[in-house]
């Protein structure tokens, strides 16, 4: 069987309180861990998606409105749904496995992700991964 769930890989939140949101595979483990026997990925993802910006709006309310929100999980394969699409953001020196281990080094993982995805957002490449999916 072809292995197609690799790190860069986008993919779909199915299940759980990101259920419909984007996220891009950091880590994947086909063969599962001692603590986790089934397959699973470490994921980053968006839980916030930036808003439209209108050029009437003032400075400060079109960066309250670019804003975005990430989330770092360890996630089922049966919990996600790839796509085609590959995101070429390098989110393996910022989220690494152990960071979900303590609360303090997750949040400061969710913000270093946060600034890298911002700067993607921001250069104007991969406009589809940050758009909410219709429905």
């Amino acid at each position: 069987m072809v292995k197609f769930l690799k790190p860069g890989k986008v993919v779909l939140m199915l299940q759980g309180r990101y259920a419909g949101k984007k996220a891009v595979i950091v880590k994947n483990y086909d063969d599962g861990t001692s603590g986790r026997a089934y397959g699973h990925a470490l994921v980053v993802g968006l839980s916030k998606y930036p808003r439209r910006v209108k050029r009437k709006d003032s400075k400060e309310k079109q960066a309250k409105d670019k804003r975005l929100k990430c989330f770092v999980k360890m996630t089922n394969y049966n919990h996600l749904m790839p796509t085609r699409y590959t995101l070429d953001v390098d989110l393996k020196g910022v989220v690494t496995p152990d960071v979900l281990d303590n609360a303090t080094k997750k949040v400061e993982a969710q913000k270093k992700a946060k600034k890298l995805l911002e700067e993607r957002f921001e250069s104007g490449k991969n406009r589809w991964f940050y758009q909410r999916l219709p429905f």
